[in-house]
């Protein structure tokens, strides 16, 4: 195979530019449409874009149909994933322009440029963290199965958990268990990467032998110098990832940036929300 070129975009955090939105931090349409042109400047034309979740802000149709309008500017293949921020139903109108099973989980593939791009929704409506249902751990085997010689990239906006023990910050990842599940499920299955997002910087990692992909994304950085709180200040970046035969490379096209603080968030109160949201879904 001869070199595939590809764009990794995470956490467009689009907005309704006709809403006041007080959890939007930077102007994530205009950065958005600068991302577009300066990936219209490359010289070597990437064949498809990846977009891997938190697309829109508030997840509402008007949002998605910025989102659209916006992406039109450029000629490539669009390989969508959808995050928490996100609503399926959201998604499938603004989208997709579609009206039927409005909650069922965006799990899709394709393949384009002789690479088999498989999408998984990690999203859990109502939570932050992510995770994965049994259905879609069969869907994920049955898609596997379809094309085993061909290289794969997963999309998923959640990035699996990589220690050996359930992190304690359980709503950066897909659910423990599941990540395992997921491990032994991709074992041996040609998979090139995992490319994820969500939570806001860049992060490569290697687990259980698969380079796992983490993005910046378009809205604001997290600040990973400080621990005791989350603090948000202003950074944007995408990647261009390039595939071999030897494998796949990643670099990282950063946006000017000053790093000054956006926002930040109690993490007990993050940790609380996601745990009380844990108990009621289970209580349900």
């Amino acid at each position: 195979m001869g070199e595939t070129t590809f764009i990794h975009l995470t956490d467009l955090h689009v907005g309704n530019p006709a809403v006041v939105d007080d959890h939007l931090f930077s102007d994530t349409s205009a950065t958005l449409e600068r991302v577009l042109e300066m990936i219209g400047m490359m010289d070597q034309t990437p064949q498809f874009i990846i977009a891997s979740g938190d697309l829109t802000n508030r997840g509402d149709v008007d949002s998605y149909l910025q989102l659209k309008a916006i992406m039109a500017s450029i000629d490539l293949p669009v390989i969508y994933a959808i995050g928490n921020h996100d609503t399926r139903a959201g998604f499938y109108q603004g989208i997709l322009e579609r009206n039927t099973d409005l909650d069922a989980p965006y799990d899709h593939d394709r393949i384009v440029a002789g690479i088999h791009v498989i999408t998984l929704d990690t999203t859990t409506p109502g939570q932050i963290g992510g995770s994965l249902e049994p259905e879609q751990f069969a869907w994920l085997e049955a898609a596997l199965d379809a094309h085993p010689a061909l290289p794969k990239l997963i999309v998923a906006h959640h990035a699996p958990a990589l220690g050996d023990t359930p992190p304690w910050d359980h709503w950066r990842t897909i659910e423990f268990g599941q990540s395992q599940q997921l491990a032994t499920l991709l074992k041996g299955r040609n998979i090139l990467a995992i490319l994820s997002g969500h939570i806001h910087h860049d992060r490569f990692s290697v687990w259980h032998g698969i380079p796992v992909i983490v993005g910046m994304g378009q809205h604001a950085a997290t600040d990973i110098l400080t621990s005791n709180v989350l603090r948000m200040v202003e950074g944007a970046s995408f990647g261009i990832g390039t595939i071999r035969r030897s494998g796949l490379t990643m670099a990282l096209v950063p946006l000017p940036q000053t790093r000054a603080e956006l926002n930040r968030y109690d993490l007990k109160l993050l940790r609380q929300k996601q745990e009380t949201a844990l108990a009621e879904a289970a209580a349900s």
